[in-house]
């Protein structure tokens, strides 16, 4: 199968649709955006700016405002927030694409299996940053288990599965096929709702405050009383790295986000305008969580 042939849909133009779009449009891949307002009319007016090692670049990139049913695509890519996903899904409801990736957090699947069917591939994306006065500062993650994760919820490695694998060796982006993609969900989700205490009243906290003693120890505190959720409910803790940090000390887990909150691409990404722009979907997930694992 020749994977340039594919007709590739993002919908959504924030961060993280932004990078898959200009990574697929870099390695020539048949791509359009879904944009609205006034992200739409910059990239029109501009292209898709991004940060190239400090040197801000342009890509055109093909647009457009509202998907038409008939106008189908091999896979139709959904990152969006998890407070975003029923009504993005919604649009895309009777449109005839075969595939729709839904690249965002969530702890179970029916609600979008109401909407879409099982044209459903849940995933996860293997990317951050922020856009910052509309240029975009993201990345991919650099190893396997910071890809893309994919997988059907049957656990199925299905022709789809395999073609989309393709797609992403084709543009050089590291990806997992994850056979058990609802515990990924859940366990994800167990360590990212954890960043609540990271909000003010109107914003994020200072640098410096996130990293103090008060914040992460309620944080080491709650990832590992979250992941004894998990495993309490009989759901696997993947991927191992997760398990390791249920297990550590709470000093080791401090440690570890004092040094992650050193690095000024992970301060933009657990601190700038991206995670601000969040707050609703973690609190949101925060009470999905902890209501599913009362239930289990």
């Amino acid at each position: 199968m020749n994977t340039k042939q594919n007709r590739l849909l993002i919908f959504g133009s924030g961060v993280i649709g932004s990078v898959y779009a200009l990574r697929f449009a870099q390695y020539g891949m048949n791509v359009t955006v879904l944009a609205r307002g006034n992200r739409l009319d910059k990239l029109r007016r501009n292209g898709l700016l991004y940060n190239d090692k400090g040197t801000i670049k342009q890509i055109s990139i093909k647009t457009i405002e509202k998907l038409e049913d008939d106008d189908i695509y091999d896979y139709i890519f959904v990152p969006v927030r998890y407070d975003q996903a029923d009504s993005a899904l919604t649009v895309i409801k009777n449109n005839q694409s075969k595939t729709i990736v839904t690249l965002t957090n969530t702890i179970g699947y029916d609600g979008w299996l109401e909407i879409v069917g099982d044209r459903l591939l849940p995933g996860f994306p293997g990317a951050g940053g922020d856009i910052k006065d509309n240029v975009l500062y993201a990345q991919f993650g650099s190893e396997k288990h910071q890809g893309t994760i994919f997988g059907e919820i049957n656990g199925l490695v299905t022709e789809r599965v395999k073609e989309l694998a393709q797609l992403f060796e084709t543009v050089d982006l590291h990806y997992e096929i994850q056979k058990d993609i609802l515990a990924f969900h859940i366990c994800h989700t167990a360590l990212a709702i954890v960043n609540k205490h990271f909000y003010t009243n109107d914003g994020m906290v200072e640098v410096e405050t996130a990293k103090s003693e008060s914040i992460l120890r309620k944080i080491a505190a709650e990832i590992k009383q979250n992941i004894h959720l998990v495993e309490q409910a009989g759901i696997p803790v993947i991927p191992p790295e997760t398990k390791a940090m249920g297990e550590l000390p709470d000093n080791d887990i401090i440690s570890r986000y004092r040094q992650m909150l050193s690095n000024d691409f992970i301060i933009d990404v657990k601190l700038g305008n991206h995670a601000v722009n969040q707050k609703a979907e973690i609190m949101l997930l925060d009470e999905a969580f902890h209501k599913e694992m009362s239930q289990q």
